[in-house]
């Protein structure tokens, strides 16, 4: 009897998660779907897989990764985990001067700590598996930085730290650790934007064009697909250009 294989998405019900949990579904994984505030996107999500592919066991796990407690608390509903895929997170635009420490305090739990505990509290499963994968969804301000994105920008350098580290320290264990680094993709995260601001930013982009969560999911498929075994510890841009 062929057994599942189980990832978890963090932050199923944005658009990037959709994209990926669609992809990885549709490759035989069966998926627990984390959400915080978004249940009612969860469960279509759950509905839509489930229809498409019977075969998956689709479930829906919520944890509020502001909190101290999230990490644990999702912890203790997903088990036989062989894939994190941390696509998760919140952004702030702010000047460094009006940042105060509970905008600092949240930024650092959904982007960093919480999803570093996740993994810590549940790598024994990952390690139960010959080949694991860990995947983080960072960003183009992680390489390059951005003003009035400063903090966003600092969590986001972080991630692609822990991901280097974390793929020295996990490889002995099969456990392979890299990073997707988007640029501009378009999802409800970017339509704070005025059309003439989006356009300063496509100007600046060699493709001229933005990205799709398609597109960061493709990336992601490929990189738990077996086809990129060799690979760990890599942050890969995919930004059009925009970032070299």
């Amino acid at each position: 009897m062929k057994m599942n294989r189980y990832a978890v998405i963090l932050g199923s019900s944005g658009g990037i998660g959709k994209a990926i949990s669609r992809k990885l579904a549709a490759d035989g994984w069966s998926l627990y779907l984390h959400y915080n505030q978004n249940k009612e996107r969860a469960v279509e999500l759950k509905k839509v897989l489930t229809e498409k592919h019977p075969e998956g066991d689709f479930r829906i796990v919520q944890a509020d990764f502001s909190e101290r407690d999230g990490a644990g608390k999702l912890a203790e509903q997903v088990g036989h985990v062989q894939a994190i895929v941390v696509a998760l997170g919140q952004s702030m635009l702010k000047l460094l001067t009006d940042t105060n420490s509970s905008d600092m305090d949240a930024l650092w739990r959904v982007h960093m700590q919480n999803p570093a505990m996740f993994i810590s509290l549940t790598s024994p499963q990952l390690r139960s598996h010959p080949i694991s994968y860990v995947l983080f969804i960072g960003s183009i301000w992680g390489d390059s930085g951005a003003a009035g994105e400063v903090m966003y920008s600092a969590v986001k350098g972080a991630q692609h730290a822990f991901v280097k580290a974390y793929a020295k320290e996990a490889a002995y264990t099969g456990t392979r650790v890299n990073a997707i680094s988007p640029g501009w993709i378009e999802t409800e995260m970017n339509e704070e934007l005025s059309e003439d601001d989006k356009q300063l930013v496509i100007d600046q982009i060699p493709l001229q064009t933005t990205g799709q969560p398609e597109q960061v999911a493709d990336l992601a498929r490929f990189l738990l697909s077996g086809k990129a075994d060799y690979m760990t510890g890599e942050i890969l841009k995919l930004n059009g250009g925009w970032y070299i």
